[in-house]
């Protein structure tokens, strides 16, 4: 933690008292996640991958303005997994903007073994078939057998490694080179793990991990 972090919101206060030991808990509590420092706290040593940069040129009165736009990824390589767009007119203030979106945007993925050609019962890759949309993109996502890896675009390759996910089929529908709008489509489809309502015993069937 932060030794000059002050929180301000409730769910801040909680983890910072102590009350709050888990990501997990965090995010069962309902409570907005305002504060990447709650993220920091309750999951140290996130991982980065910046997913896409790009400069925009606007032509004003005063001349020409540059801005950046920079597109991140965050995650701990065991469940979770965050997305997030920054811009500015410096790089390194878009960086530091995205990154903290990323951490606000933080999702808890439930991963499992729900192809039928492996039933190891390892949490290795997603435990049923998933889909996400973001603008004109369209992302489903299978399970796949142990030792496949991930068969999927590099665009969102590290989107699936940051979640912990190690074998998947994926397959892309839309202007899937829009790298923005194809990892905002892969983010939803893991979001869609978790949401999804599974009886226990078809829990146990697909081999999720919690």
């Amino acid at each position: 933690m932060k030794e000059d972090w002050i929180p301000r919101t409730k769910l801040g206060r909680l983890v910072a008292s102590g009350q709050i030991q888990s990501m997990e808990e965090a995010l069962a509590t309902n409570l907005p996640l305002l504060e990447p420092e709650i993220v920091d706290t309750l999951l140290p040593g996130l991982k980065r991958v910046i997913l896409d940069r790009s400069i925009t040129v606007r032509v004003t009165d005063s001349g020409r303005r540059r801005a950046y736009r920079v597109a991140v990824a965050v995650g701990n390589e065991n469940g979770y997994v965050g997305f997030g767009i920054g811009k500015a007119r410096e790089y390194r203030v878009a960086l530091e903007k995205a990154t903290r979106e990323a951490k606000l945007n933080i999702i808890k993925v439930r991963r499992g073994c729900g192809s039928w050609e492996c039933g190891c019962g390892l949490p290795h890759s997603v435990p049923f078939k998933v889909e996400g949309k973001a603008g004109s993109v369209r992302v489903v996502l299978k399970p796949a057998p142990r030792g496949v890896g991930l068969v999927a675009a590099d665009a969102i390759k590290p989107v699936l490694q940051l979640a912990g996910i190690k074998d998947v089929w994926s397959k892309g529908y839309g202007n899937t080179r829009t790298t923005i709008n194809f990892a905002q489509a892969t983010l939803n489809a893991l979001r869609q793990t978790y949401s999804t309502k599974l009886r226990p015993e078809d829990l146990a069937k697909v081999g999720v991990d919690w």
